[in-house]
């Protein structure tokens, strides 16, 4: 009973804590998600510098236009009273070439009364030639001798622009203006596709480009009278055209970021704002990202503090109760604690024994692993003075050639410097030379390939191998006449393992290829292969023999089995070869030849691919 009690006193305990933690986080949703909001429109500040001077760059890019047409004598002729038609032709060609290679949409010349003489879409529909433009600002400013700027919608063209007009003088007189038009579009195109929306603004609030061409010509606030009024007065937008955005707003921050709700019920979109101005063009530059993601930290911070507190809330009470049980358990624990000490000794000292037997098994697989390496060791020794032995007829072939060949050069020698004829005995001398390094090389591929290997496993260069287990057995390829076809690739290749031991295993199975090669055959030919991948090097060598039988495959690997004749070896090779290449963290595979004949095949890890992977 008493325990119950404090079972329903804990839980009551645990669910003010959750509505306490609740009410908290509510609360500071509103405050974070302010925070959050913040903060991403000043990352977004970024995109908006980007923005503003795009548009910056592109208006100065134009800027001096208008000025420099001015200057031109063509124009100053036409506006100095000269209607000639041929003359305006002339112009309106040059200002179409002009608009072409500058990329502008219009460019016109307008004398003082606001008439248009020459415009660069004269042979267009919708031509600015005969039609005046005193009403617009910008004529209106370059007229007075000022840099006419002015963005609104074509009168002719229905096309959204900003414009440049510069004055045109002669004598220190006004007799004209130059004016060229910059369509936006262009502008608006990079735009497009980006995580935030852009949008510009004039004087009086109205959108004039944006990403979002549904906005266009609305405003940010309501327009009084005298605006409506400028508006209509210099025709900068078409008065059915113009509508107020349907847009909710409040300020986050002294800084001036907002965040707009925009549309209806049910189709509402929220953005936080931030905005920078072009004060030279009358421009407000305002970037607007989606709160979907500020909203969504704010939710996941709330959201783990919440958890925060109902979980140190669960500790707190879980401790609280684990402290009442643990008064209740001490008893328990005492009287158990004797009987659990017994039992702890008679179990330490049954680990103790089998801790002692296991010490021993280890030491005795120990001195099994060290008699096993030596005994490989032996066996490896072993093979390789019996293959030298299977070889000695080739060696002393391989020597008393030579040696033969020196006699010779020294006997004509002898008898050249007899006969006073020192440079032919010079020639057979540098002729014994010759023999003497021949004979040097065949001795070190031997002593390399008879002496017990000391190496560690390492980065080895393959191509030199292969051809010194070829040298070493030239004497044997030449007497069974037969041919090895080896292509080298005309790169090196490192692998993974041991110079003399893998020389070994290619020499045993080069040999091996040219026993398995039948007596009849002419010209028995051996073929050597290399195959490279990223990580694995692949050696294949092949013979013209029957292959290998399904008996066999199973034990070819096995110490002692060969299918030689009794006498002619130890059934050691391959078995040697074996470990030696799964030594080298690689595999010695055979297969069969399609075409005939037995493939022994190395497998091997690329150098460069294991330290590549350790630097990683």
């Amino acid at each position: 009973m008493r325990r119950t009690l404090k079972s329903r006193r804990l839980g009551l305990w645990l669910a003010l804590a959750a509505v306490l933690s609740v009410a908290i986080g509510l609360a500071g949703f509103a405050r974070v998600e302010r925070i959050f909001l913040i903060r991403s429109a000043q990352q977004s500040q970024g995109t908006l510098r980007l923005a503003v001077a795009g548009l910056r760059g592109a208006l100065s890019r134009y800027e001096p236009l208008p000025g420099l047409i001015a200057e031109k004598p063509s124009i100053k002729l036409l506006l100095g009273k000269s209607a000639d038609p041929d003359l305006i032709d002339a112009i309106n060609l040059e200002l179409k070439k002009i608009a072409a290679s500058v990329g502008a949409s219009d460019i016109y010349v307008i004398d003082r009364s606001g008439y248009t003489w020459a415009a660069s879409n004269f042979d267009q529909p919708h031509s600015f030639v005969g039609l005046n433009y005193a009403y617009r600002p910008y004529f209106q400013q370059a007229n007075e001798g000022a840099l006419g700027r002015f963005f609104a919608l074509g009168t002719a063209s229905l096309k959204r622009g900003y414009y440049f007009a510069a004055p045109v003088t002669l004598l220190n007189d006004i007799i004209g203006v130059v004016t060229i038009k910059i369509a936006v579009d262009n502008l608006e195109a990079d735009w497009q596709g980006a995580d935030s929306e852009i949008l510009v603004t004039d004087q009086y609030g109205i959108i004039f480009m944006s990403s979002r061409p549904e906005w266009h010509f609305k405003s940010l606030q309501p327009l009084d009278s005298l605006a409506l009024a400028q508006i209509n007065a210099s025709r900068q937008y078409q008065q059915e055209n113009l509508g107020l955005l349907d847009l909710q707003k409040d300020t986050l921050n002294e800084a001036g970021v907002e965040r707009f709700v925009i549309g209806a019920e049910g189709k509402r979109e929220n953005f936080v704002t931030t905005s920078l101005s072009i004060p030279e063009a009358g421009w407000t530059v305002h970037i607007l990202t989606p709160t979907t993601a500020a909203r969504a930290q704010a939710y996941t911070l709330v959201t783990m503090a919440v958890l925060v507190m109902l979980l140190t809330a669960l500790i707190a009470a879980f401790m609280l109760q684990r402290r009442a049980r643990l008064f209740e358990r001490i008893e328990v624990q005492r009287s158990a604690q004797a009987l659990l000490e017994n039992r702890v000794a008679a179990r330490t000292t049954d680990l103790n024994l089998a801790n002692a037997q296991l010490l021993q098994e280890i030491e005795e697989r120990k001195l099994a692993e060290q008699q096993l390496r030596k005994s490989q060791s032996d066996l490896v020794q072993a093979g390789k003075l019996a293959a030298l032995g299977q070889m000695s007829a080739a060696l002393s072939h391989e020597f008393n050639q030579p040696l033969a060949a020196v006699k010779t050069y020294a006997d004509n020698a002898v008898t050249y410097l007899d006969r006073s004829r020192p440079e032919d005995a010079r020639e057979n001398v540098g002729r014994i030379s010759q023999m003497a390094d021949r004979m040097a090389a065949i001795s070190k591929h031997l002593r390399n390939f008879a002496r017990r290997p000391q190496e560690q496993i390492g980065p080895v260069s393959l191509l030199p191998v292969i051809h010194d287990a070829i040298s070493i057995l030239a004497g044997k390829i030449r007497d069974r006449n037969a041919q090895i076809l080896f292509d080298p690739p005309a790169h090196d290749i490192w692998i993974m393992g041991g110079q003399i031991r893998l020389q070994q295993v290619l020499v045993n199975l080069i040999s091996n290829a040219l026993d398995a090669s039948p007596d009849d055959h002419a010209e028995p030919l051996i073929i050597v292969a290399i195959e490279e991948t990223d990580s694995r090097v692949r050696i294949a060598v092949r013979d013209q023999g029957p292959g290998v039988s399904e008996q066999v495959v199973g034990q070819i690997f096995d110490p002692f089995f060969t299918t030689k004749d009794p006498g002619h070896g130890l059934g050691l090779g391959l078995s040697i070869s074996y470990n030696i290449i799964r030594d080298f963290g690689g595999q010695l595979l055979t297969t069969n030849h399609p075409e005939g004949g037995a493939v022994f095949t190395i497998d091997l890890v690329v150098a460069e691919h294991i330290m590549g992977a350790a630097a990683q």
